[in-house]
Order: structure tokens, then sequence, then C-alpha cells
């Protein structure tokens, strides 16, 4: 889903900023899950080996807006894909801009080292699907994997509501 699509963009923005509508994520993803239904033949293969890891915030950022988006999404597809969540693997270690405020270049620069890993040993040689919100640039899920993949991660996939254009 493009995240120019009004519909999107409204309910994104009511998830992630005022007035934080958290109980969006179940909407969301059912949104993400009828996806995976349609294009899924063989869904158990698919799934098999692997687990959720959502897009960390740093702790400021869950203390302001009181949970993180990512992770919401990622408990709700658990529930329906039967694929654990791991919610102690990937940290945010260093606070950084908001990327919507960034140009293409300086997202990148601004995520520089500041994820880490933790608990490795859950997701050696494991599928990872890493869950965020909106993929615009991909400096956030590029940065993420490489953190995973160095952790031992055998494969990561991107996961995301929508795409900004």
């Amino acid at each position: 889903m493009s995240y120019k699509n009004n519909i999107a963009k409204k309910l994104i923005r009511q998830f992630k900023y005022p007035p934080y509508l958290k109980d969006l994520s179940k909407t969301i993803a059912s949104i993400l899950l009828e996806h995976f239904i349609l294009c899924q033949k063989n869904k158990d293969i698919f799934w098999e080996n692997s687990v959720l890891v959502a897009v960390p915030l740093h702790k400021k950022k869950i203390k302001t807006r009181g949970y993180n988006q990512s992770e919401e999404l990622a408990k709700e597809l658990s529930v329906v894909l039967k694929v654990p969540v791991l919610l102690d693997v990937l940290i945010k270690t260093k606070q950084t801009k908001p990327q919507m405020e960034l140009s293409k270049e300086d997202r990148h620069k601004n995520l520089s080292d500041s994820f880490a890993t933790a608990n490795a040993e859950k997701i050696k040689n494991k599928k990872v699907f890493l869950v965020d919100d909106v993929y615009t640039t991909g400096s956030t899920m590029e940065e993420c994997a490489k953190v995973l993949r160095k952790a031992g991660a055998k494969q990561v996939w991107a996961i995301a509501i929508a795409r900004e254009e």
C-alpha cells in the first residue's frame, strides 16, 4: 500500500502520532495478513524456522508514545501466523533524529551504529521477519538487517504496511 494513499496515511499517522491509537495495530495487521493469505500457497513452509522482530524504538520515544508501533504489529501478526515475536533481540542504542525530517542521504548517516543485538542465539540460523510500519528509503530496514545478519540470522525479510513514494 502506498503511503500516499490518504487512508493509509491517516491510519499510520493516528497509530504513530497523537492521539496514539494503539488499537489500530489490529486493523493494520489484518491488512498485512490479508496480503500474506493472497500471496502464499504454502504458508507453513514459508514461515518455518522463522521469527518476527520489530524495529525497535529508543526508550525515550517509547516513553513519549507509550508503545512501539512496530512491536504492536509484530504481536498481532504472531497470533495468526503462529510465528514467535522476539522482543529482546534487536535494540536501539542511541536516540536519533526522526527519519521523516531527513534527506535520503542523511537517513543512512542518522542510523549508523544505532542498533545492536542481544540474545543472538535466538536468531542464529533463523529466517527473521523484520517488522516496521513504513518503508521509505530502506535505511532503517537495511541497518537493522545488517545487525541481525551479523548476529547470525540466516535470512532477513522486511514487512511493512506502507511504502512512501
